[in-house]
């Protein structure tokens, strides 16, 4: 089948692979484009820019397509049976959606109609959700509001990190479109009930607030990794916090306070979270007790 992939980050790597590995003719790949990254701040190509030239397809970098008439007629020059789109990171505008004879297929990481938007991964982990999955969706103009045509989900562990759902989805991802491209299912229109939003994260959202109790910045810990990490002030210093897990507390103890070697901080409700795994900026990731041969962390401290 003659198609278009239009993806930008990890997430989309596996589906791009696996439609040229099952056959399909990849016309053109658009991603977004190159951007400073690194100490250097040199042009960096994404990760399905660099997927692309390794497997030998064209690829496409417009900056914006919404109002891009060129690129709206060079898309339907292509003349595509469908487009598929994971996390393309551009809205496509009607010309570009009607343009292929199957529409637009987006690859989704929630389950629909929940965590329709930017971030669902991070959205369903900070949330507590005991499950989530993908859903591959026939595009329209709305915010992820398409009907479904596929739908598959996977638990999340009480221990999972973003990054781990992740990987599982983008797996996930990959086999469902390759179903939906040979089943052409039937679409189906999302439920007007339970519909959620997860917007666009911001460094803002990691950071930690001790007042919360212990599972509610447990999860916060586990949805910001790896990005954007979740964070927390000592001193002068701000620290990324990558691994921890609830403890018991003690009574009246103030959040943010230190309550011993492990080391142990007081959080809100009498709670407290047991910090695993740190990072000081410019440094490594340290496990704790590694951290605290550099920067010890004495009962009484207080945590910003």
């Amino acid at each position: 089948m003659r198609l278009a992939f239009m993806g930008s980050p990890d997430f989309a790597v596996p589906a791009l692979q696996a439609l040229v590995a099952a056959g399909h003719e990849v016309a053109a790949v658009y991603c977004q484009p190159p951007r400073p990254a690194g100490r250097g701040q040199r042009e960096t190509p994404c990760p399905v820019h660099r997927a692309a030239l390794e497997l030998g397809l064209p690829v496409r970098t417009p900056a914006r397509v919404k109002r891009d008439e060129a690129e709206h007629a060079a898309f339907a020059a292509l003349e595509l049976e469908a487009a598929v789109v994971a996390a393309y990171g551009l809205i496509l505008p009607q010309p570009m959606l009607d343009a292929p004879r199957r529409g637009c297929l987006n690859i989704h990481a929630s389950l629909l109609p929940r965590w329709r938007g930017a971030a669902p991964i991070h959205a369903a982990v900070l949330a507590g959700d005991a499950e989530t999955g993908v859903t591959i969706m026939q595009m329209e103009a709305g915010l992820d509001t398409g009907p479904m045509l596929l739908a598959e989900s996977t638990p999340i562990d009480p221990r999972d990190t973003t990054a781990a759902v992740h990987d599982r989805l983008a797996e996930i991802g990959a086999r469902l479109i390759l179903r939906a491209l040979d089943e052409a299912p039937a679409p189906v229109p999302q439920p007007e009930a339970g519909v959620t939003y997860a917007p666009k994260l911001s460094k803002a959202d990691a950071v930690l607030d001790w007042r919360k109790d212990a599972a509610a910045l447990d999860r916060r810990v586990r949805a910001m990794t790896p990005w954007p990490g979740a964070q927390f002030r000592l001193g002068e210093d701000t620290i990324r916090l990558l691994a921890a897990i609830p403890a018991a507390g003690e009574p009246g103890a103030a959040p943010g306070t230190v309550l011993d070697g492990t080391p142990r901080v007081a959080c809100g409700n009498g709670t407290a979270l047991t910090l695993l795994r740190l990072q000081r900026a410019g440094r490594g990731a340290m496990e704790a007790a590694e951290f605290l041969r550099g920067r010890p962390l004495p009962a009484g401290t207080v945590l910003g």
